[in-house]
């Protein structure tokens, strides 16, 4: 009598077929991640930037901005030459003060005591939203999801 200690070739067809699904549903949660991940890092950078600004407004008792061009999501540090940006699949909504929006750059002032002009800025991705929360008395800079 023959034994039959094999599987079939049906039998192969079904596992492989269940492995491809479970490979796919993983890539979908990794590039879910990721645009979560990206989000973060864009709204901690600016964050950070909007501190040091802070800081130095408080440390060279002088005026200091953040300037944020909304054409191109990029953004400006006073005092130095350097230009950040935010990568363009990300939305940014700023809400400040009407007198510091000029042609589509949006000014986020400091003032030497550490006050600010205060204001709002969203970035969202997708159905990611990251807030940065500017308190205008105290110039305090929160991040929120």
């Amino acid at each position: 009598m023959r034994s039959n200690a094999g599987f079939t070739l049906l039998e192969l067809i079904v596992v492989l077929a269940i492995v491809s699904l479970g490979y796919a549903a993983v890539g979908v949660n990794f590039s879910a991640g990721n645009d979560a991940m990206e989000l973060k890092a864009a709204a901690r950078d600016l964050s950070s930037g909007l501190r040091y600004i802070r800081s130095q407004a408080m440390l060279s008792h002088e005026t200091v901005t953040l300037d944020f061009n909304l054409n191109h999501n990029s953004y400006s540090l006073t005092g130095q030459n350097k230009i950040y940006t935010i990568p363009e699949s990300i939305d940014v909504t700023i809400n400040t003060a009407k007198d510091e929006l000029h042609d589509g750059i949006a000014h986020l002032r400091f003032f030497p005591d550490g006050s600010s002009i205060g204001g709002r800025i969203t970035l969202e991705k997708k159905s990611h939203v990251q807030e940065i929360n500017i308190n205008w008395l105290t110039g305090h800079v929160t991040l929120a999801e």
